[in-house]
């Protein structure tokens, strides 16, 4: 008798609450994230109530909105959307793109992608002309998926990020532009152009 692989079920969604199990869910994925170096600022997992308090803190923060993405119905990645503060007119059309991750037992199933379309529909929707992000150059998968989707390599920061081994290593900043009455950016002048 042959036997099926049942495909997972993969999902994401906007949560404004997490139910207790969710809340396991989220820390368990944030903690294997971060040991294979996928998390999102921390070097080393950092104690549960740490976790659970920061991303508590992640739903009542305003302008700030938290995307989960699901494996089989178990909480295996997130991203956030940040909006611009409303004194920050001048910046009011760009939102940004945070704290990216997939636990590293459910990454190739498209989740990553599926969180970064998430957010920016829900940005397009908002009306923002471009969303921005910024990642460390060791992570590969993401830089590649990024400049898949057609973000753009604006500019790389050569001390972005201590490692718990002491290194220092670039970060890459992208954008993206979403609506069409956002102009490219003129192309920046190259050593031919000087006079």
């Amino acid at each position: 008798m042959d036997t099926v692989d049942a495909i997972p079920e993969t999902s994401v969604q906007i949560v404004e609450a997490l139910q207790s199990h969710e809340m396991v869910e989220l820390c368990d994925a944030s903690s294997a994230a971060i040991e294979v170096g996928g998390g999102f600022g921390w070097l080393n997992p950092p104690p549960r109530q740490v976790l659970e308090t920061y991303w508590k803190g992640v739903l009542v923060v305003p302008g700030r909105t938290l995307f989960v993405a699901r494996l089989d119905a178990v909480v295996a990645g997130s991203a956030q959307l940040i909006r611009p503060t409303r004194n920050n007119e001048a910046q009011a059309a760009a939102c940004t793109l945070v704290s990216h991750f997939v636990a590293p037992w459910a990454r190739g199933h498209g989740l990553a992608r599926m969180l970064t379309e998430a957010v920016e529909e829900t940005a397009r929707a908002e009306g923002f002309g471009m969303i921005n992000l910024d990642v460390r150059e060791t992570q590969e998968a993401a830089i590649a998926m990024y400049e898949a989707m057609g973000y753009v390599h604006w500019g790389t920061h050569p001390l972005y990020a201590r490692l718990a081994d002491g290194r220092w290593v670039p970060g890459r900043f992208y954008y993206k532009i979403l609506v069409g009455d956002v102009p490219e950016p003129a192309a920046e002048p190259g050593p031919e152009d000087a006079a």
